[in-house]
């Protein structure tokens, strides 16, 4: 019976643990794929960003993809448009961050979009990216969209395609500890 009245006690202790929120690197590249043709959607909305936090520049990380990058760019099949390094803590609740690119204009940007992240089994992806074109007046003449859903395994680089648009997307845990390796050979 004492067990049973300590038992509270001991779940209130352990659960706030459970479902803390870690830290982990988020890193991505935005890419266009150019054997496919372009889809021109509607212009991107001036409240592309709503209810997304931006990146503070302290938490912007150096990229660990650049060999990717690399690759991509020197094939004619793709055009890297974005590639942002950052970290930031995830949880059970939806992460919402908004990623720009190039000169601001009347609040909006060339390359514009938010990226929401909830981590769970495995992390929850919904990313809604705009390439836009601006005028010299600052209007959005004409805009591309990336809007994808996913389930990403965390640790290991994930392709969203989105056909004319594409997301590589990498998340990895700054505090689990790393995986062990495989062993080279199975003993019998």
């Amino acid at each position: 019976m004492r067990l049973f009245r300590s038992l509270p006690l001991l779940l209130a202790l352990v659960m706030p643990t459970a479902f803390a929120n870690d830290l982990y690197q988020v890193e991505m590249i935005l890419v266009r794929q150019n054997a496919e043709p372009q889809i021109i959607s509607r212009a991107a909305p001036e409240d592309w960003a709503a209810g997304a936090t931006r990146l503070e520049p302290g938490s912007l990380r150096t990229p660990a993809l650049n060999a990717i990058v690399e690759k991509l760019g020197a094939s004619s099949d793709y055009s890297v448009l974005l590639h942002r390094a950052w970290q930031q803590t995830l949880g059970e609740s939806p992460v919402k961050v908004a990623l720009s690119d190039g000169p601001e204009q009347f609040g909006q940007f060339p390359i514009e979009g938010t990226l929401s992240l909830t981590l769970g089994r495995f992390t929850d992806v919904d990313a809604d990216f705009w390439i836009n074109q601006i005028d010299s007046n600052g209007l959005v003449t004409r805009s591309e969209r990336l809007k994808q859903q996913s389930h990403t395994k965390n640790g290991q680089l994930n392709y969203l395609d989105n056909g004319h648009l594409a997301l590589l997307i990498k998340i990895t845990s700054l505090t689990a500890p790393a995986p062990r390796p495989a062993p080279a050979e199975i003993p019998d």
